[in-house]
């Protein structure tokens, strides 16, 4: 059984003009896996990860045929149970740890709270079981950060810190939001080489949204390319520079490359037909 199905997934917007179509009849399936998605901003990447756990606010409408995890129907689940749902089940870290985390809580307090919404332990227990997600994430004093507040750990620390809080439930599925996006190369690395052992030791299934395709490429096992809001190639990630799609195309061939140096980067030249046009599938 796979983790996550989602089947014609759509979120919908009113405007004054009409309705607006932020993500159009996307369908996919996670298992053990590091699945990315990639795509300009705009693409309904991240909209995709908020709509699966039932995050859009009104008046924004999400529908799907069919949004399964571990074959439970979630768009058949009451709030409450979403709740449970949510953290438990799945998992989201979002891109900028300095708006999720709480200004006016320690770091442990934060942990120790998205713990205990699932668990049942004493305080003592639940501060150890924090302490010991702070080591798993490679925070080399965690009774220090522990005890800490987010404004004082730099943008490294404080994703480090995300992670570990949307972990310490033990979670099926994970969505990373662009988690690298704002660290530099060496902190991204180690970041991702987290997330990785963490994963691959829980056997999750990892859904990691980006706009970087050669970390992605490097980092994912399978990759799902949108544009206007539909999934338009599917590849292995391995193979990623092989894709078909001129869009996906287009994005590779925009890339700076060291070993490739050009003169004049390549722009990306849209083509109407792209929006409606049948997927491609790749050796995924």
């Amino acid at each position: 059984m796979n983790f996550l199905d989602v089947e014609n997934l759509q979120v919908t917007f009113p405007t004054r003009t009409g309705r607006f179509e932020a993500v159009r009849g996307i369908s996919f399936s996670l298992g053990q896996e590091r699945l990315g998605i990639v795509g300009e901003s705009g693409s309904g990447k991240s909209m995709t990860g908020r709509a699966i756990l039932r995050l859009i606010r009104k008046p924004g409408e999400v529908t799907a045929d069919r949004i399964a995890v571990e074959g439970d129907d979630i768009l058949a689940m009451s709030e409450r149970e979403m709740r449970s749902v949510r953290g438990q089940r799945i998992s989201m870290v979002m891109q900028d740890p300095k708006f999720s985390l709480n200004p006016v809580m320690s770091v442990g307090e934060q942990i120790m709270e998205a713990y205990s919404l699932h668990a049942s332990a004493t305080r003592a227990e639940t501060r150890q079981k924090a302490l010991e997600m702070l080591e798993a994430v490679s925070i080399r004093d965690p009774e220090r950060v522990f005890r800490a507040y987010p404004h004082e750990m730099s943008g490294g620390m404080g994703q480090r810190i995300m992670i570990a809080m949307m972990l310490i439930p033990d979670p099926k599925i994970l969505i990373a939001d662009e988690p690298t996006s704002a660290l530099d190369v060496s902190v991204q690395t180690q970041v991702l080489s987290i997330m990785d052992r963490l994963v691959l030791e829980r056997g999750m299934g990892l859904i990691f949204i980006s706009h970087d395709l050669n970390l992605v490429s490097a980092f994912c096992d399978r990759v799902l390319i949108m544009y206007a809001g539909r999934i338009v190639e599917t590849c292995a990630a391995d193979r990623l520079h092989e894709a078909q799609h001129p869009y996906t195309r287009g994005l590779l061939n925009s890339l700076p490359r060291i070993e490739q140096p050009r003169d004049r980067l390549e722009v990306l030249q849209r083509d109407p037909a792209w929006r409606d046009a049948p997927s491609v599938r790749g050796d995924a």
